[in-house]
């Protein structure tokens, strides 16, 4: 690893660059909001020294402040990336969001990382681990991620490490309690006023060292007798689990025996535990002081992830080439370019910026490259190649350039005009297609409508950049409705879609009430007779036709049968009387929605030899039909959703409760694993537009859940009058 001094934007800086990609880290921070996830980079970039002082850069922006909306809304709602250097080693950290609403960049910090920080507040007390929490861990253990804990907040009132230490073990350990353990153990003050001892520093249980950072600088002091009898037991309970893992099955037995093991091998297979997954080792952090340099445990972070951590060759990633054939990309810089962006944003100087992780081979600027996506977002499946403009790293609102990136780094590239979030970026002569992430279904629906004529000129592109920067918004122009939905993660996601659109985009929408897609049928067999006379001078118009209308199987549509005799409707006049028909079956009969399932006879008619025409047969049709429908009952049918529910074992009484609310029929349950229950149910989709919000909510955030259309069928006859009540007095 080299630094190298840059200018960006004219601000001077260091840019730490990767000679090989054993020198690179890449590692992701996972916790729910408010866990204290960006105050740890700001912490780490400076113990690190690449800011000055916490949370600032040469030109006093923050590292995380990347985007205006985080700072008007107060939280993050994207993934940002902090390099910095530590032993030679080039560290990246990717900074994520820990509301829910915001998973989809969660999971391209996860694809893009070899290894994650897991941080939790003890502030929140073992009720915070739980829910959320918990969720956030399944989403690391689904791709496999090695993962550290780090507790946080330690220094308030309630917290109580012991307590957060235990809990992380039943809980997230999974029944295996010696897979999640404490690197280190809290050193605590002097009682405060208020009786809460702070904690100032830390034992590291491997070496025996006991350091001070109540200065704001790491000063080892000597341990006490307290410190020592402290340390013993968590110290031979580490080394025990450490050993258990190791591959060296002798091990055990000399560590039994009384040999003393050697800090080289036991950090040695901790590294191997961690980059298997088996071992979570436990860490603590604190910011520093003010103007101090070193946060409480800021050095011990680095240190483990420059040395325990995996490197990037250990992240094994498959890619298709143009045979077909799927292989392992080697993590190597003379190999084939094979990168995938991560995200993309408009940044205001350089335009569409791509953040990629660069898989294999090098990336240089200038370079002409292949883009090849599966079609997540605006372009579909495509194929293209594209010049990359200038490569840099970021950091904060800076972009710092770069020759290149190699195999492992983690860079910003602009003027990818092709490019969307998920796409594989690959040598011109050798293309591949790295395979996807699982991106979450959005299952808000949140509908829209240009607010004026400037807006309407603007929007159809201003919503494919949308889509193209964020895959976790789905566009959505209904057939039935005919309404531009957006689908969205949460009221959140929703929000920032929105903004996005008007701040960065400039189309300012509204949002208006989304429609349900319903439909009409007749629920008893009815007769209509359409009589369209008129005479005004000249020729007029005569076409009269008599119909019978019958209730036919869901799925069925309009049928149309032709039972005319004698020629009294004549023969090219018949398909006027269908398409008056099947015009008004489109237009509804009753409360203005579609009609479906019937079949209408034509049986009787009359026709005048120089006042009928085509015309005149359709809107006889048309009349027919509403007629028939005067005299029949007729159903409003809406469109059920089977729903699966899984959901935390404590919610499910209030889940199921509030199913029925909605008018669900539960079809089953069934344990899912982890202490949660699996709830299959059938439910109106007029009842489902604000559920992925509301069951949130009602189950505090430790419940998600699927819906897939099943069939139309009748509501309600209250419900459907309700209906039919407000679309008379929107009409009138």
């Amino acid at each position: 690893m080299v630094e190298r001094t840059t200018t960006s934007h004219g601000v001077n800086g260091k840019v730490v660059v990767a000679e090989r990609p054993g020198d690179i880290r890449n590692v992701v921070l996972v916790g729910h909001s408010g866990s204290g996830k960006t105050t740890l980079v700001e912490a780490l970039a400076v113990a690190a020294g690449a800011v000055p002082r916490a949370g600032r850069v040469e030109d006093g922006t923050s590292v995380s402040d990347y985007d205006d909306i985080e700072q008007r809304q107060h939280r993050s709602v994207q993934l940002s990336v902090v390099p910095m250097g530590w032993e030679k080693v080039k560290v990246n950290l990717l900074d994520t969001p820990g509301y829910a609403d915001f998973v989809g960049e969660l999971r391209a910090g996860l694809r893009a990382a070899d290894a994650a920080l897991f941080i939790l507040s003890a502030a929140a007390g073992v009720e915070g681990v739980s829910g959320p929490t918990l969720a956030l861990w399944e989403e690391c253990a689904s791709v496999g991620m090695p993962r550290a804990i780090v507790l946080t907040h330690l220094d308030t009132a309630r917290a109580d490490f012991e307590d957060m230490a235990e809990t992380c073990r039943q809980i997230l350990g999974g029944g295996r309690s010696e897979s999640i353990l404490p690197l280190h153990l809290p050193v605590y003050g002097p009682k405060n006023p208020d009786g809460h001892r702070p904690v100032t520093g830390l034992i590291e249980l491997l070496t025996q060292h006991v350091y001070d950072y109540a200065t704001g600088e790491r000063v080892e002091t000597p341990a006490s007798e307290e410190q020592r009898e402290q340390m013993e037991e968590a110290r031979n309970r580490l080394i025990e689990a450490i050993i258990a893992e190791s591959e060296d099955e002798t091990l055990m037995d000399r560590y039994i025996g009384g040999e003393e093991i050697d800090l080289a091998s036991l950090v040695a297979d901790l590294e191997k535990a961690v980059a298997r997954g088996s071992f979570h080792p436990m860490l603590i952090a604190a910011p520093p002081p003010e103007g101090a340099r070193q946060g409480l445990g800021t050095v011990e972070i680095l240190d483990l992830i420059t040395r325990g951590f995996p490197t990037p060759a250990e992240h094994p990633v498959s890619a298709t080439g143009s045979g077909g054939k799927s292989a392992a990309l080697a993590c190597d810089p003379d190999a084939p370019l094979a990168a995938e962006v991560i995200r993309t944003a408009s940044d205001p100087y350089v335009g569409r910026l791509s953040l990629v992780r660069v898989f294999s081979g090098t990336l240089h600027a200038d370079d002409t490259v292949h883009v090849c996506g599966h079609g997540t977002g605006t372009n579909g499946d495509h194929d293209a190649d594209d010049r990359v403009g200038g490569v840099s790293a970021p950091f904060g609102k800076q972009q710092r350039p770069l020759p290149q990136a190699i195999a492992g780094d983690i860079v910003c590239v602009s003027k990818l005009t092709h490019a969307e979030t998920g796409d594989t970026l690959s040598a011109k002569d050798s293309p591949l297609l790295i395979e996807p992430w699982d991106l979450p279904d959005p299952l808000l629906p949140v509908a829209i409508q240009a607010h004026g004529k400037a807006d309407e000129d603007k929007l159809s592109q201003g919503l494919s950049r949308l889509v193209a920067e964020d895959p976790t918004v789905r566009l959505e122009q209904n057939p039935d409705t005919h309404q531009l939905v957006l689908w969205c993660l949460g009221e959140a996601h929703r929000e920032v879609a929105l903004e996005r659109l008007r701040s960065r985009f400039g189309v300012q929408v509204d949002v208006v009430d989304h429609q349900v897609a319903l439909r009409e049928t007749f629920a008893t067999q009815a007769a209509g007779r359409g009589r369209h006379v008129k005479q005004s001078g000249g020729h007029g118009q005569f076409a009269v036709c008599e119909i019978e209308v019958a209730p036919l199987p869901e799925g069925s549509g309009i049928e149309f049968v032709d039972k005319v005799v004698g020629g009294v409707v004549p023969r090219q006049f018949i398909p006027s009387v269908e398409k008056g028909v099947r015009a008004q079956a489109l237009r509804g009969v009753a409360s203005g929605y579609p009609l479906v399932d019937v079949r209408v006879t034509l049986f009787d008619g009359k026709a005048h030899s120089v006042d009928s025409s085509d015309a005149a047969f359709q809107t006889a049709g048309s009349l027919a039909l509403r007629e028939a429908a005067a005299t029949a009952r007729i159903s409003v049918l809406e469109p059920i959703a089977e729903v699966l529910v899984v959901v935390s074992d404590t919610y499910v009484g209030p889940v199921l409760g509030d199913l029925s609310s909605r008018r669900g029929r539960v079809l089953g349950t069934e344990p899912a694993g982890l202490g949660r229950t699996a709830i299959r149910a059938e439910v109106p989709e007029l009842e489902l537009s604000r559920y992925a919000v509301d069951l949130r909510s009602l189950a505090h955030g430790a419940a998600s859940f699927t819906r897939a259309y099943a069939r139309h069928e009748p509501m309600p006859p209250q419900l459907a009058d309700s209906l039919r009540e407000h679309a008379k007095a929107g009409r009138s």
